[in-house]
């Protein structure tokens, strides 16, 4: 476990006396992130352990929620060592992470099996049969989707990729785990229930099951109709609670191991969207930002319900009461320059020694490459895609390779190609919501590189304002919102606690290279998805 303090003097302070400090914990794909959070604005301390999904070629892609809570419990324990002050200004818990997740826990939120990801298919034929019909449209029974997009404003995925299809998977083929499982849960609501000892959820950490009525104000039960139609066992659902609300306490061994005090309220947790979202300091309607994370969205708060099924996205409940969240998301996007470090630099195959390289220098490297790469073209479709189209058999690849391409243009291509990706899907946002987003806020892991910022900037041609310790963005949302939550500040103040670092502009002169790499870029998905679709069944 590593632990790491903000390089910017302004985010390493120790916090006032009268500052209170909320423990916040992320949990990422990659593994879970503690932090301790000032609501006067600082980021104290984080920690940060990674945790290996467990992917194969058949869909599956698995965690171990036990290696998530040592991780986050060890994390605890040594930032309020290493900072004893703010650990006894600690005022509550929060808790964000991944979401569209499955893990199946016992009476006492414990776990009795692997947490199924977002990134699991092996449902996919049984989700589809779910939501299908005799007639289907975009894989769905028309009547099936309309009952769907009118109460909850989506409908599940046809890929078996969320907890419809992990629940259906577990109840058909795992049926002991599936007897042995009191609830299915999100991952964050799992962590909930390992501080507290309460199985609990909240209509924002249950969005993408797609079991409530969300046409109006929070509620706290499941819709009848939306269960039934989903062929859920209600059940095996955990309770809804208001979101904002306390779950409960943190028990008193785990504040001995963490060293934190057993009275802490702990808040019903939020999906990484909804905190970042906040955590970005962008909170008014249609003020949008671009997450450059293990995966990527374009995200916005909005004022209404509304749905897209031909483009995989649709505004959902927010944290905030009365608001709505733009939802939609890459599949992979920062986890691309990962899998281009351990194929270019770090391979394990045994043809070459392993050179360590950090993402810093690949990233050095890929700035020594032109803007267009020397021609290269990148997809990053390396799990398939889920909006602004939904196509699990979709893959990645690099296009126009020569005898003269560097691998500082690979590795610039996959820079370039994920910026591609999320130009699309702005576009597509826009055109959904019918409102120009704007300047982006800058957040995620991604974020930190200046080169990767300003490449988004040339590509999107749009400005890039980079905040403050993006890679925080989740933990300082989450934070922020358990100080709404309990009176500590008002949601007037989130603003003014999330500063801009840096803003990164277009370069005029990168924009007749982007622009054409960009159309070829939009035809990509066209040319190939039959091709992918073939290629699918051979694996």
């Amino acid at each position: 476990m590593t632990i790491s303090t903000p390089s910017n003097p302004a985010s390493s302070t120790t916090p006032g006396p009268d500052d209170p400090v909320v423990l916040a914990v992320d949990l990422g794909t990659g593994g879970p992130k503690v932090a301790l959070v000032s609501l006067g604005g600082p980021i104290i301390g984080s920690a940060y352990r990674r945790v290996e999904p467990k992917v194969a070629s058949d869909g599956t892609a698995t965690q171990s929620p036990d290696e998530w809570w040592t991780a986050v419990t060890d994390g605890a324990a040594e930032l309020t060592t290493a900072h004893p002050k703010a650990a006894a200004a600690l005022v509550a818990v929060a808790v964000t992470g991944q979401w569209g997740s499955t893990v199946p826990v016992d009476a006492t939120g414990h776990a009795v099996g692997d947490c199924m990801s977002w990134m699991d298919t092996r449902g996919a034929a049984l989700a589809a049969a779910q939501v299908g019909g005799r007639v289907k449209i975009e894989g769905f029974g028309p009547t099936k989707a309309l009952r769907w997009i009118h109460r909850s404003g989506g409908a599940p995925s046809t890929e078996g990729n969320d907890p419809l299809g992990h629940r259906l998977y577990m109840a058909t083929h795992q049926q002991d785990l599936y007897n042995r499982t009191a609830a299915f849960v999100e991952p964050l609501d799992y962590l909930v229930g390992r501080f507290t000892g309460r199985v609990a959820a909240s209509r924002p950490s249950m969005a993408l099951s797609w079991l409530t009525d969300n046409r109006g104000d929070d509620t706290c039960s499941y819709d009848p109709k939306l269960v039934a139609l989903a062929g859920t066992d209600p059940a095996k659902l955990p309770p809804l609670l208001a979101a904002g609300s306390v779950v409960g306490t943190v028990l008193a061994e785990v504040a001995a191991a963490m060293g934190i005090a057993s009275d802490l309220p702990v808040l019903t947790a939020i999906p990484d969207l909804h905190a970042v979202t906040l955590g970005s300091g962008a909170i008014g309607d249609y003020e949008g930002h671009v997450s450059i994370s293990t995966s990527a969205w374009i995200g916005c708060h909005a004022p209404s319900k509304k749905t897209s099924l031909m483009k995989m996205m649709a505004t959902i409940p927010a944290a905030l009461p009365g608001r709505y969240v733009l939802a939609n998301n890459h599949d992979t996007a920062g986890v691309c320059l990962e899998w281009a470090r351990g194929l270019l630099v770090n391979p394990t195959d045994g043809l070459t020694t392993p050179i360590t390289e950090s993402y810093e220098d690949l990233v050095a490297v890929a700035a020594t490459a032109e803007p267009g790469s020397g021609g290269v073209l990148f997809a990053p479709w390396l799990n398939g895609e889920r909006s602004p189209v939904a196509d699990a058999n979709l893959r990645g690849g690099f296009h126009g390779l020569s005898l003269s391409t560097t691998r500082a243009d690979l590795i610039r291509s996959v820079l370039e190609g994920v910026a591609h990706n999320a130009r699309w899907l702005l576009e597509e946002s826009e055109k959904f919501l019918g409102s120009s987003l704007g300047e982006l806020r800058g957040v995620g892991g991604g974020a930190q590189s200046d080169l990767w910022c300003q490449i988004h900037a040339d590509v999107m041609n749009r400005p890039i304002h980079r905040i403050e310790a993006p890679l925080m963005a989740t933990v300082r949302g989450a934070a922020l919102f358990a100080g709404v939550s309990l009176g500590l500040i008002s949601t007037d103040d989130i603003a003014s606690l999330v500063p801009v670092e840096r803003v990164f502009r277009p370069d005029p002169s990168t924009r007749h290279v982007y622009d054409a790499m960009y159309a070829e870029f939009l035809k990509l998905h066209k040319i190939e998805a039959k091709m992918y679709t073939r290629l699918a069944k051979l694996r």
